[in-house]
């Protein structure tokens, strides 16, 4: 007999079938029991006399089983039907007690407990669900892409420099010398632009930042993306609009269930979203919310983007805002100046729900202009001597930008900390599990 799935038990009505899965849950009635069995697609509930459940005697959930019963069109089972006449099996007795509850609608543990038996608690049907919706963000996003002409990279993530901030790299003994984990592949997808035009990769980023906020871990999932041929930072923005676009759509498509166990409401795009100058939005700040420390400053606080995000709601319905221009002296020295204002930069950042989600813009893309910019900056030239040669024999105008995964699932789903967006959190106290 082979497997059936708990998803497609309605094609078997009247037949005898095999179900394998996790010991989700057994309510004990008497002489009527209901057992329920979890699969990578749900749930299947078998109605069980209180011999059928022999087998189980003295197992936990989450023991792994096997069952074989009849298939019976029910109204209030999971999925509209459920098994009777069943022949139970044990395949992986289990008897260690579960550290808490995965049956329950909520898990009910804190923070630091769930995160140290996450291998465990990612099981939970909520935690299933959420993970599912990542991998959902990770595949629109691919789909999207590849349907406009990008090729898929694959970039090291062991360099010999830091990308954008010497301060802030884990350093690795790479035989006799000393590498680096990447801080981005922003160097190799430029370098790829010269290449094939339009490219993306997902990968892990590090981060070696000495901070423990709610918005930051120090390994992440990013979505990035470059290409070439373009205006100007705007042009950027607007292929980003339109792929957001194709990722909400990629999930309101292929993740109802998911997005309905979770209550996630998908956010809408108009056909624009809206954009402020950085110095417009420190105005409306303090303006608006007399917030004074936003005078002059040469980036926004958390707090600066959750009001910024308050406006961008009131003022234009939208869960979106680009913050466009931000100064040069807090962009990277790959980034493209604003020529009518050259303290300024042809840069963005994007906020979602009052809180950055991508950063990207237009980079340089003149050899000579990137001598100059590393001089100005006072970087030596010799560990970007491969990445400048790209640019020696003919780069078009090119920008791209970054999403972060973790941060991304963060805001869609409302979650108070990033690492319960997070598979496996890597943070200043956190290396397992």
């Amino acid at each position: 007999m082979k497997r059936t799935l708990a998803a497609k038990l309605g094609a078997h009505v009247g037949e005898r079938i095999m179900v394998q899965g996790w010991l989700h849950n057994l309510r004990k009635m008497g002489d009527v029991n209901f057992l329920l069995v979890r699969d990578r697609t749900g749930l299947a509930q078998a109605v069980t006399s209180t011999e059928d459940l022999a087998p189980l005697a003295g197992l936990q959930a989450e023991s792994v089983i096997q069952v074989e019963g009849e298939v019976v069109a029910a109204s209030n089972a999971p999925g509209g039907y459920e098994l009777y006449h069943n022949t139970i099996t044990a395949i992986t007795p289990v008897t260690t007690p579960l550290p808490f509850t995965l049956n329950k609608n909520r898990i009910r543990a804190n923070q630091p407990a769930f995160l140290d038996h996450a291998v465990i608690g990612h099981r939970h049907l909520s935690k299933r669900a959420l993970l599912r919706l990542a991998a959902g963000i990770m595949r629109g996003f691919r789909e999207t892409l590849h349907a406009w002409d990008f090729v898929e990279i694959q970039t090291p993530k062991l360099v010999a420099s830091a990308t954008e901030s010497g301060a802030n790299v884990f350093s690795v003994a790479y035989f006799q010398q000393t590498a680096y984990l990447a801080q981005s592949p922003q160097f190799y997808k430029q370098i790829m632009v010269g290449v094939f035009e339009r490219v993306y990769e997902v990968g892990p980023v590090f981060r070696a930042e000495k901070h423990s906020t709610r918005r930051h871990v120090n390994e992440y999932v990013s979505l990035d993306v470059e290409f070439g041929f373009i205006e100007d930072h705007f042009t950027v923005m607007a292929l980003l609009t339109d792929l957001l676009r194709g990722i909400f759509e990629h999930l309101q498509a292929n993740h109802t269930d998911d997005l309905a166990r979770l209550e996630v409401e998908l956010p809408s795009i108009g056909e624009r979203i809206p954009h402020l100058h950085i110095t417009e939005a420190q105005a409306m700040l303090i303006e608006r919310y007399g917030i004074t420390d936003a005078v002059g400053a040469p980036d926004l606080t958390p707090e600066h983007e959750r009001r910024l995000g308050q406006w961008a709601l009131e003022k234009h319905g939208s869960d979106f805002l680009y913050v466009t221009g931000y100064p040069m002296v807090k962009r990277p020295f790959y980034t493209y100046p604003d020529p009518d204002r050259p303290e300024y930069s042809y840069s963005f950042d994007l906020l979602f729900r009052g809180t950055e989600l991508v950063t990207g813009g237009q980079r340089l893309h003149r050899y000579e202009d990137y001598l100059a910019a590393a001089e100005a900056y006072g970087y030596p030239l010799a560990p970007f001597e491969t990445y400048f040669e790209a640019f020696k024999h003919g780069m078009p105008p090119h920008g791209g930008f970054a999403i972060g995964l973790e941060r991304f699932v963060m805001q869609l789903l409302d979650l108070d900390n990033i690492r319960l967006a997070t598979l496996f959190p890597r943070d200043m106290q956190r290396l397992t599990p």
